[in-house]
């Protein structure tokens, strides 16, 4: 696991990984990570007949190591029947509060990546949130960690991590979800060796 105090030197390396990855976007995977959050956002809408911040607070709550597509199979299964498996004990309790009409605000931890993850579907458009998961740990450090732990479960690392995001995404004119969301999907498309889309509507 990197520190969680490391010298400005290594803190200006982590924003410059961050820009490279940006500037080796391809422009099909910059328009992707431009999109991601908004057709996102849609998508929460979708599930829940127009309420796309619960949509985005049981899509949240459910994201914990889940892929993009097992994230979205069992939010919609929340939202149209209930979900009492095929996750941890407390994601499922907090999907079904916020199922039961809790603001995912009070459900969620607001600082932390499924916080900040319910925070740019609900509102793409955000200027400060920025999710922070292993692809984007791995963006900023500049180094693939498979499956080794990263311990982004510290809010301080978290932290450090966001602020260097927060920090290229100055420099690059962007918001920080865009910087987020552009270099996830050029990384997760480079390590897979595949099409790696962002959100799609399904039916």
């Amino acid at each position: 696991m990197i520190p969680i105090n490391v010298s400005p030197g290594t803190r200006e390396q982590f924003v410059q990984n961050i820009i490279a990855a940006w500037q080796s976007a391809t422009p099909e995977q910059q328009h992707d990570g431009r999109v991601w959050y908004r057709t996102a956002h849609e998508l929460a809408a979708m599930m829940t007949d127009g309420n796309p911040r619960a949509g985005a607070g049981v899509i949240a709550a459910l994201s914990a190591n889940k892929s993009w597509p097992e994230n979205v199979r069992l939010a919609r299964q929340a939202c149209e029947a209930g979900l009492t498996s095929g996750h941890f004990t407390d994601a499922l309790h907090k999907t079904a509060q916020i199922m039961a009409g809790a603001d995912p605000e009070d459900v969620l931890p607001m600082e932390r990546k499924t916080g900040q993850f319910f925070r740019l579907i609900a509102n793409p458009g955000d200027p400060d949130a920025v999710v922070i998961d292993r692809h984007a740990h791995d963006v900023a450090v500049g180094e693939t960690y498979g499956q080794r732990d990263r311990g982004l479960s510290s809010a301080g690392r978290y932290a450090l991590l966001a602020h260097c995001f927060r920090e290229a995404a100055l420099r690059l004119g962007e918001l920080p979800s865009t910087v987020q969301a552009v270099t996830w999907v050029a990384h997760t498309e480079r390590i897979a060796g595949t099409s790696t889309r962002g959100p799609r509507r399904t039916t």
